[in-house]
């Protein structure tokens, strides 16, 4: 007999009747099938399906205790597949009665007793549409963890885009590097007391890296000068925002949208005396609240050429002393809600 092509193939036999499976499992096992396992207890066919996996299983319709439309039923309520592989057998002609159990999940119907080589040719085709199913499945399945795994890769990408951007500006101006790293910090926390969700927080915080990101376009004359700048020194210095938000314009990325909005809005002000465009309240965007506060923050805890740095408990004050003016009041309730996590932040990465 020539060797069936599917001859491995998981298939469970459920029928009450003892000589109906023995001439089955002969049939299947002359024909070359090695995988065969059969139950004649319908309440054992669910654990067993679940257990096994078959590729086929070959249900009787009519058993005691439990129809086979009763199984399918349970089946479909448990199986994460959408393909049931049931070929139903019955000793009833009935179409009503093969219609239902078609309607019920099963592939195919036999009839008792039923010729061997209809038998096999029926299991054959029915195997064969079976691993097609499985084979699409599968290269759907990759094709799914391709894509998964390619679009971590354009994430993880960006985020390292963004750091070496922010890198850059570190070599420019000594005081950027450990400040953006506590701002980033900073503003995750803020951003998910505010509400925001993990992923958002995730991209604030990200993008926050970028808020002094036009300070690449700041003379070095003004940028390191060793004391407090003049008025037209303020004035320059005061551009970073708007040269930020030109370099990081026009991209898709989500994170350097979000770094254009933060670049250009993160010094303006809630009594509308900001900067660059003068703001107020809620025309601020929210992320630029957020990061305004924790720049200033940070800012007043961190020693600068010009000035040293606040004890922490007079930064809190002045932040309190801004809500309203400077700060969104919410911002600043949110900030103290989550200061235990800012001082923990400070404790670990704040200068010494």
């Amino acid at each position: 007999m020539i060797k069936e092509p599917f001859a491995d193939a998981k298939i469970l036999i459920a029928d009450d009747e003892a000589t109906s499976v023995r001439l089955l499992v002969k049939l299947l096992s002359n024909a070359g099938y090695t995988n065969v396992k059969a139950t004649r207890d319908p309440n054992q066919v669910q654990e067993l399906y679940h257990k096994i996996k078959p590729d086929l299983l070959i249900l009787d319709l009519h058993m005691p205790h439990m129809e086979g439309f009763k199984i399918m039923e349970q089946l479909k309520e448990t199986e994460e597949e959408d393909y049931l592989p049931i070929l139903v057998i019955s000793k009833e002609r009935n179409r009503v009665i093969q219609f239902s159990a078609l309607e019920a999940g099963a592939k195919d119907f036999l009839v008792k007793p039923y010729d061997s080589i209809e038998v096999l040719v029926r299991i054959r085709n029915f195997l064969e549409v079976r691993m097609l199913h499985k084979q699409i499945r599968d290269q759907n399945r990759l094709l799914e963890l391709r894509v998964q795994e390619r679009t971590e890769q354009l994430y993880q990408s960006q985020i390292d885009t963004i750091h070496r951007l922010s890198r850059a500006v570190e070599y420019r101006d000594s005081e950027t590097g450990v400040h953006t790293a506590r701002l980033s910090l900073y503003t995750y926390h803020l951003a998910s007391a505010v509400g925001f969700g993990p992923e958002e927080c995730e991209i604030i915080s990200t993008a926050s890296s970028l808020h002094d990101i036009g300070k690449i376009g700041i003379p070095d004359s003004i940028l390191q000068k060793p004391g407090k700048l003049n008025p037209e020194e303020q004035e320059i210095m005061k551009t970073h925002t708007t040269i930020g938000s030109e370099l990081l314009f026009g991209s898709t990325s989500k994170f350097l949208k979000m770094g254009e909005e933060i670049a250009m809005t993160h010094h303006e002000k809630w009594d509308g005396t900001g900067y660059p465009k003068g703001l107020k309240g809620g025309d601020i965007p929210l992320v630029g609240r957020i990061c305004g506060l924790c720049d200033v923050f940070d800012a007043l805890t961190s020693k600068r050429p010009y000035k040293e740095a606040w004890p922490g408990d007079d930064a809190l004050a002045e932040i309190k002393k801004g809500s309203g003016n400077h700060f969104d009041p919410h911002v600043v309730d949110c900030f103290f809600k989550v200061l235990p996590q800012i001082r923990r932040i400070y404790e670990k990465y704040g200068e010494r």
